[in-house]
């Protein structure tokens, strides 16, 4: 699943927060979301005219989603939410998870609405902010997202949803560290019942170490996450890329087709393949290649996409330089974060467009983030604009941020998913 269901558990886990406690979850044991599904229908037998427990229905199925990336829980979730609105039409609990389903869904600029309306309605909500800074983050609207996380914290201070959200705006604005010690707040407050919440605060955390370079204590958060929840398809992805940062590409491979088999999205075949590549196992690569493209041009027109991975698969790999700047287009319509403008920079590049690259490269550079792969386009569009002394100050920063991950050109192969490490 990708980046904006991976914060929602947050405001799952605080919304309906669990007493018991348990440090480890076995696989024949049920997971915190069909523990959360169970409660719900238990509630609805006892009384099929609650609309609240039809509430608790949808999140618990938005959650297992999440849990199991597999978004026809979401379907089931908005069933739920349609019985509650049957029942009491338009309550505030309901419009407020529906809020979440179109996050959920990727359609940020409609949530970014309904959660104003919400806003309006109930100013004091702390999650109506969480929606807020979440959608904005999402269409790029970075100070906007500042302003509604700090609002959340100031509401409920210390609250787990509130510090994720801070920590990947610190990530973003450049400061790893400052997000490292936000995201350990966020795990020391979350019950050990929440396994799932756990797991996902230890990727996102070994996701900060592998930007620091530390990928000896990323692989170990890694393994921990994957020990508290076997299989999870997040942790196994950030796993992949220690592996490709030690150079052992088989080995990330099959860390990677074990997380696809699991969680069959576009982006996830898309890194599959690469890695592939790495492995030297060209035919199987192609073949990946090939079904990426298929699979992510049926997703294409829709709001859950793999658009990103679509350009750089143009421009990278199949050389269709104007079939990416197509589909850069198309997202760029939508949305303006650092990601897609890095993505529309780099289709504009191959297009020869250098002087609007250059402009689109650095409005997401003016953010704060300092990934390498973002500033290895930024130093050959410069170059391609004549600017060598800007050039060469992008690519020593590139080479810096490569090395300090100890895995050079290999991670910048891989580069960011953003929605893996974060929510679909």
């Amino acid at each position: 699943m990708k980046r904006i269901a991976a914060l929602l558990l947050l405001i799952m886990s605080w919304m309906t927060a669990w007493s018991q406690s348990s440090n480890s979850l076995s696989q024949a044991q049920p997971s915190p979301a069909e523990r959360s599904v169970a409660q719900a229908r238990k509630l609805i037998d006892k009384n099929p005219n609650d609309f609240e427990a039809y509430n608790a229905l949808a999140l618990a199925m938005s959650r297992r989603a999440r849990e199991t990336s597999d978004p026809r829980f979401y379907a089931q979730g908005e069933e739920a939410l349609q019985k509650s609105f049957s029942i009491a039409l338009d309550n505030f609990d309901g419009k407020r998870i529906q809020t979440w389903l179109l996050l959920g869904k990727h359609e940020f600029a409609a949530a970014l609405e309904a959660a104003q309306k919400l806003n309006k309605a109930m100013p004091d909500d702390a999650m109506t902010y969480a929606f807020l800074t979440d959608a904005n983050i999402e269409l790029g609207n970075y100070d906007d997202a500042q302003k509604t996380a700090q609002w959340m914290l100031d509401l409920k201070p210390g609250n787990t949803p509130g510090l994720t959200r801070a920590a990947y705006l610190r990530e973003l604005f450049g400061d790893i560290g400052g997000a490292m010690d936000l995201m350990k707040m966020a795990y020391g407050s979350t019950p050990p019942s929440e396994v799932e919440d756990r797991a996902w605060i230890l990727t996102q955390m070994a996701h900060l170490d592998l930007l620091a370079g530390k990928l000896g204590d990323a692989e170990k958060l890694a393994q921990q996450a994957l020990t508290l929840f076997p299989g999870y398809h997040y942790a196994l992805g950030n796993l992949a890329k220690v592996r490709i940062g030690q150079k052992r590409y088989t080995e990330a491979v099959e860390l990677l087709q074990q997380r696809y088999q699991g969680a069959s999205h576009a982006e996830n075949l898309f890194e599959l393949a690469q890695a592939l590549q790495l492995a030297g196992q060209t035919t199987d690569a192609k073949r990946a290649f090939a079904e990426f493209e298929e699979k992510s041009l049926q997703e294409t027109n829709r709001a859950d996409n793999s658009n990103h991975e679509l350009v750089f698969y143009y421009a990278d790999y199949a050389h269709l330089p104007a079939k990416a700047l197509e589909v850069a287009q198309r997202e760029f319509a939508h949305r303006r974060d650092v990601f897609t403008l890095d993505a529309y920079a780099w289709a504009l590049y191959a297009n020869g467009q250098f002087a609007e690259a250059r402009k689109q490269i650095e409005t997401a550079l003016a953010v704060g983030i300092r990934d390498a792969k973002f500033l290895h386009h930024a130093a050959e569009i410069a170059m391609k604009c004549g600017d060598r002394a800007a050039a060469q100050r992008y690519r020593e920063e590139a080479q810096l941020r490569a090395s300090s991950e100890q895995a050079g050109a290999s991670l910048a192969v891989l580069g960011q998913n953003p929605d893996s490490r974060l929510t679909h």
